[in-house]
């Protein structure tokens, strides 16, 4: 009986280092940017939030090449977290946002002399959060709303 208990076990650790191989294989995201004339994808790095991009490149007397950007300014390793990648929906809008699930940060993420470059991490400040009381428009009473006007 003891062989076979040591063959479970070792069947039982090889399975978990196949399991966490895999999970490790897949610790990247990808979004294409959003501007409906480029054909550029972002690769973040979900645990670290480095990103870099790659696109085709055309080059003469051959198929083409694979251009890739590496991270610059910003775009490196960020504190550990879940990250992500979300494009906009602005058909003219070559970058992407970096989000950190777990805090709630966003960053833009672009390509600018062929680096990736991405703004810093931040928060909506408390001021600017929706749960902030509504302003009036000065030539409209408090809650009567602003209707259309008629020549």
């Amino acid at each position: 009986m003891r062989p076979f208990g040591s063959a479970a076990f070792i069947s039982a650790a090889l399975a978990f280092g196949g399991f966490s191989a895999s999970a490790l294989a897949a610790s990247y995201d990808f979004v294409p940017a959003p501007q409906t004339d480029l054909n550029r994808i972002y690769r973040i790095d979900r645990i670290t939030g480095e990103v870099s991009s790659c696109q085709y490149g055309l080059q003469e007397g051959t198929i083409g090449v694979t251009l890739c950007f590496s991270a610059g300014e910003g775009a490196g390793p960020q504190a550990p977290g879940e990250y992500g990648l979300v494009a906009s929906r602005h058909e003219r809008e070559g970058g992407v946002f970096r989000v950190n699930y777990r805090t709630g940060q966003m960053s833009i993420c672009y390509v600018f002399d062929e680096r990736v470059v991405c703004t810093p991490q931040t928060n909506p400040s408390p001021t600017t959060s929706s749960a902030a009381p509504p302003v009036s428009t000065p030539s409209v009473s408090p809650g009567t709303g602003a209707s259309p006007q008629r020549p």
